[in-house]
């Protein structure tokens, strides 16, 4: 029922200038349409695909939205906070999405450490640098909305054998992301995390497994600004598979690690 409530409410108090990585393709791109739909003055988009990324750019703009995008690689950290800086000294950014990640596929060392370095790393850069801007606002920068959203994963609730590196990689962005949230609270900026499950993405339109309770992405965009307008912490769906989740990380390991290795690989 919660979810059905969030997708019926209006978000007539969004965000006017917001800032999205990995915006050409599945959640980002999905959460930039909908921003522009929901009356966002300035958009700050970012992509490695520089096609990619044109396109969801002049759609937003389609929508009313003024749209900046960058074809930028967030493993770049110079260049990631040189742009965010450049964003925040265009328009005072409101909220901040660390969307970008990557599937690992085969466990091969150069896919293991290309995983943690965007899908960890990446965010690291976003964030921080996001964080960098808001407390040099100072004291008069307090009343303004300062949000940092990060996207983690379902599959960041417990090791999987199916995707051992991913699931590391969004867990450690899961536990930085809440662990955060109260310390950062009492500067008066929010944080949040995403955990969402099978969504519609390049990574999804590769995977040969099963994917139980998928959802297009921008019914997915939809759930998570209106959360994120309440500032709930940690944005987990869809509920069955977050249980689902939770039940596995919380059965004694042998357990787990015998359930973990029956399913099937991404």
């Amino acid at each position: 029922m919660k979810t059905m409530r969030d997708e019926q409410k209006t978000a007539g108090t969004g965000a006017k200038n917001v800032l999205i990585t990995g915006a050409s393709s599945g959640i980002g791109e999905a959460l930039a349409l909908e921003c522009a739909r929901r009356g966002a003055a300035s958009l700050f988009l970012c992509g490695r695909n520089e096609e990619r990324l044109s396109a969801v750019a002049d759609a937003c703009r389609a929508l009313g939205a003024e749209v900046h995008a960058r074809s930028l690689d967030v493993t770049d950290e110079a260049g990631v906070r040189r742009w965010v800086e450049e964003c925040e000294a265009t328009a005072p950014l409101e909220v901040v999405f660390a969307n970008a990640g990557v599937a690992t596929g085969a466990e091969i060392e150069e896919n293991v450490r290309r995983t943690f370095a965007t899908n960890v790393g990446g965010c690291l850069n976003v964030a921080l640098a996001a964080l960098a801007c808001y407390r040099a606002r100072g004291e008069k920068g307090r009343a303004a909305r300062r949000q940092i959203v990060l996207t983690a994963s379902i599959a960041g609730y417990s090791p999987l054998a199916s995707c051992p590196s991913y699931s590391a990689s969004k867990a450690a962005v899961k536990t930085w992301g809440l662990a955060n949230r109260r310390p950062l609270a009492r500067e008066g900026i929010r944080m949040n995390v995403v955990c969402p499950g099978f969504v519609r993405s390049r990574i999804t339109d590769k995977n040969t497994c099963p994917m139980p309770f998928f959802m297009e992405a921008d019914r997915a965009a939809r759930i998570i600004l209106d959360r994120v307008d309440r500032n709930v912490g940690l944005i987990a769906f869809p509920w069955p598979m977050r249980f689902a989740s939770w039940l596995l990380a919380i059965c004694p390991w042998r357990i787990a690690e015998r359930i973990s290795s029956m399913l099937p690989k991404k």
